[in-house]
């Protein structure tokens, strides 16, 4: 990286924003009609769509659970999503992002409801600037509440960096790059988190702020998340229609 590149200029970072300040945000919900639920969510750069069907028998049967529903969690990066182009079709990050993003949203999903039946969700994204499956994550909330998937709470995540020596949230793609630590977690309102995640090495004083910082930034998700779900749907009850409702927020 070039020595004379600065992530910090007048306290503010590369994009403006203030150490603890996130990218912007955009949520739409209900954005395909051939899915149960659907989502589509920008964050900064960053642009995921999420679609969800079922409950819904499950193919090959044997794969039933007697007592519960099994969920599945597909994350792709579609090939134009990066600046080089994306080898098309599943590798070795895209499983464990997939796995790591079912395992922060199955314990709040009442699978219990639906026995031998399986929930799937699909998350693409469209556009990558770090942080993509935090964003995949936060749209697959969305979308498990909008087709109506039965949930103890939404599940809201979001990503703290350490860069130039300063932990710094949700970092955007020069930071993740080139920044010295990376930690992205999910939890829910209450604050009990489902996804931790470290890349790089932290003091123990540096993990409790990047944990702080990046919680502090799960809860403003969340308002963001449950506005717009509240807006859709009152919406649709005042109008008596299915029109999408957008929810735009500069944080």
């Amino acid at each position: 990286m070039d020595e004379k590149l600065s992530f910090f200029k007048d306290g503010l970072r590369l994009d403006g924003r203030l150490p603890d300040e996130l990218r912007p945000i955009k949520v739409e919900v209900g954005v395909l009609a051939r899915a149960d639920g659907s989502c589509y969510m920008e964050m900064g750069e960053n642009k995921v769509i999420a679609a969800v069907y079922g409950p819904r028998e499950v193919h090959p049967r044997h794969l039933q659970e007697v007592t519960r529903a099994i969920v599945r969690y597909r994350y792709n990066m579609a090939s134009f999503s990066v600046e080089e182009r994306k080898r098309p079709g599943p590798d070795r990050r895209s499983y464990e992002v997939s796995k790591v993003s079912r395992e922060a949203l199955e314990p709040v999903i009442l699978t219990s409801y639906f026995p031998r039946s399986v929930v799937d969700v699909f998350v693409e994204v469209l556009q990558a600037d770090a942080g993509t499956r935090t964003a995949g994550i936060n749209a697959a909330s969305v979308a498990l509440a909008d087709a109506g998937i039965p949930m103890r709470s939404l599940i809201s995540s979001c990503a703290a960096g350490k860069v130039d020596g300063e932990i710094v949230l949700d970092p955007m793609k020069l930071e993740d790059n080139f920044g010295e630590a990376d930690v992205p977690i999910a939890m829910n309102p209450s604050g009990e988190i489902t996804l931790l995640q470290m890349d790089g090495r932290l003091s123990k004083e540096e993990l409790q702020r990047a944990l702080e910082l990046a919680k502090a930034g799960c809860q403003q998700i969340y308002e963001i998340q449950r506005k717009v779900l509240i807006d859709r749907y009152s919406h649709m009850d005042d109008m008596g229609s299915c029109d999408e409702v957008v929810a735009e927020e500069e944080i």
